[in-house]
């Protein structure tokens, strides 16, 4: 077999495992929110709340496929490219992080104190 040929069936090899790795993520993310949603015993009120906030908490694939391109790019860019190129990744994720705290906060606010005590628990153990 060639090197070309070898190189070619490694990178394939490691897209397979990236994708598999992904799916794993994202379908434990999924079993982590109904567990969530099913402890929380949501009323009918809350349930467009529990949506946005579901929305907001699942895996964005096009923002992970830019950021796999951005650590693509970085070794092949001069220093100050890196760098503004590191600083848009960054103001990105931040981006994103606010997006998914104010979904959290407008949900948490619909939830009764007994359902925050709930939530607190459940995605406190998430964290660590």
């Amino acid at each position: 077999m060639s090197r070309l040929a070898l190189r070619a069936l490694l990178a394939i090899a490691a897209l397979a495992f990236a994708a598999s790795v992904n799916a794993q993520q994202a379908g434990a993310q999924s079993q982590q929110l109904n567990d969530l949603r099913d402890a929380l015993h949501l009323t009918a009120a809350q349930q467009a709340a529990w949506r946005d906030f579901a929305a907001a908490s699942a895996p964005d694939a096009e923002r992970e496929a830019r950021e796999r391109s951005a650590e693509e790019m970085l070794p092949k860019l001069p220093a100050p490219r890196r760098v503004d190129l590191s600083i848009a990744v960054a103001k990105s994720d931040l981006e994103s992080l606010e997006r998914r705290g104010a979904a959290l906060k407008a949900f948490y606010a619909q939830l009764t104190p007994a359902q925050q005590a709930i939530f607190d628990r459940e995605t406190a153990q998430r964290e660590r």
